[in-house]
Parts: structure tokens; C-alpha cells; sequence
């Protein structure tokens, strides 16, 4: 078994034709080893999420190689590539992407339901405490602010234990506590659980609790730090303005 939870090789992603072609991806190559937390980080349009989909199998590159759990996510046929998702990958949207006829409680253990999995409910209620949504579990997303939805997807990413997770922004819409709280959470999944994390974020605070920080500038990586603080996380953005 590879020593990799994913593996990125010569990955390129474009968008558009002619005069309104934009090259997302150019090129790029880089492993996210088992049990580690890899942060994201690049100005606006830089590929973050582009970086985040491709890696994830939600979004195919134009060449290049995806390889997920030791398979080539490139070369799966739609359904397979759907139960590898579904059984391997665990994915925080920024758009919540959450049933709204469904209650929070609902939302978060619909993806186990459709595996066919009985989710436990001490599990599910511990993720909702911790993620700060106590006492709201039968509420619908209408009835949730912007911040408490994306607890709700959080909870849910978490409950599967899933081997890599994938996290776009997940404390953008959340205030400090709660943000520090869910941080918290997925370094948990690393250290406690050997889970992967890959977190796209803007936030010097929350990339400094990773492993490592990868920056990328115009579709490709620039630049690597292992377990930089704050502060320098700060300086090498202020530096590439």
C-alpha cells in the first residue's frame, strides 16, 4: 500500500477556449501522505479549489494523474469512482451542499444511510455538541444561520471517518470559538485517527495548525512550509502579493 493518501502527477486543469482559456492547474505534482494535515493557500484564482477537486475526484484534470487510496481516479468509470468517494473521501463544501427538507441530524447521517451503513448516534450526537449545534439537531438548513449549515457539513465530512477529508474554507463562515473548535476537530482525525486533511483557507491561524502549508501562484505549487506559525505563514503571503 502506498505510502500516499493521494498522489497528484502532472495534474492540468483549464478552463474556458480560445481567448477566455485559463489554465487552473499547470503541471502539478504532490503527495498528501497518510495521517497528515496539508493546508492550501493562494490568492484569489490561484487553484486552490481547482487543486482541492481534482484531488478529491470531483472534477477530472485534462492530463496528468489522480490517484486516491493507490487508484487512478482518472482512469474510474463514473459509478466507481463514485463508491471510491463515497467509501474513501469525505468532502467540506463551501456551499454547504445540505438537503433542505432534511433536518441537521438528517443531514449529517444521510451519506452513511446511502451506503447502507447504520450510523451510531452517540457519534453523530458528539459531533453536533462539538461543532457547537446542541439543542439544534431537528432544526432544517432555512432555520440555520450561514455558520451553523456549515457545522452541519462539517459534522457530517467527520462522522464516515473517511481516509482523506477535503475542506474548502471550513471556518470562513464561522466565528472564532467555533472556528478554533472545529480546527480542533480535524487535527483530531490526524492525530487520533490517522485520517488525511486537506484544507483549502485563507486564514494564516488556521493554516498554522497543519503539518504543512503548500502556496500556489497562478496554477502552479511555489512554495512548502512544514509547521510554520502564524506569523510566517503571514510574511511568505505578504511577501508574494
Amino acid at each position: 500500500m502506498s505510502d500516499h493518501a493521494v498522489l497528484l502527477e502532472e495534474v492540468t486543469r483549464t478552463y474556458g477556449k480560445g481567448g477566455t482559456e485559463v489554465a487552473a492547474l499547470r503541471q502539478v505534482s504532490v503527495a498528501f501522505p497518510r495521517g497528515t494535515f496539508t493546508a492550501v493557500m493562494g490568492p484569489s484564482g490561484s487553484g486552490k479549489s481547482t487543486l482541492l477537486q481534482c484531488s478529491s475526484g470531483l472534477d477530472r484534470p485534462d492530463s496528468g494523474a489522480v490517484r486516491i487510496a493507490g487508484q487512478d481516479v482518472t482512469r474510474l468509470r463514473e459509478k466507481e469512482l463514485a463508491v471510491l468517494r463515497r467509501d474513501q473521501v469525505g468532502v467540506i463544501f463551501q456551499a454547504f451542499n445540505l438537503v433542505p427538507s432534511l433536518t441537521a441530524w438528517q443531514n449529517v447521517i444521510l451519506p452513511s444511510r446511502l451506503a447502507r451503513r447504520r450510523p451510531d448516534p452517540s457519534r453523530v450526537r458528539e459531533l453536533l455538541h462539538r461543532v457547537g449545534l446542541e439543542g439544534r439537531e431537528r432544526h432544517r438548513p432555512a432555520q440555520l444561520s450561514g455558520g451553523q449549515q456549515q457545522r452541519v457539513a462539517i459534522a457530517r465530512a467527520l462522522l464516515g471517518r473517511p481516509e482523506v477529508l477535503f475542506a474548502d474554507e471550513p471556518t470562513g463562515a464561522l466565528d472564532r470559538s467555533t472556528g478554533h473548535e472545529v480546527l480542533a476537530l480535524l487535527r483530531e482525525a490526524v492525530d487520533a485517527f490517522g485520517q488525511t486533511v486537506v484544507m483549502v483557507t485563507h486564514d494564516p491561524q488556521a493554516a498554522a495548525r497543519a503539518d504543512s502549508v503548500l502556496f500556489l501562484t497562478d496554477g502552479q505549487i511555489v512554495d512548502v512550509l512544514d509547521r510554520p506559525s502564524a506569523d510566517q505563514i503571514g510574511m511568505r503571503l505578504g511577501g508574494r502579493r
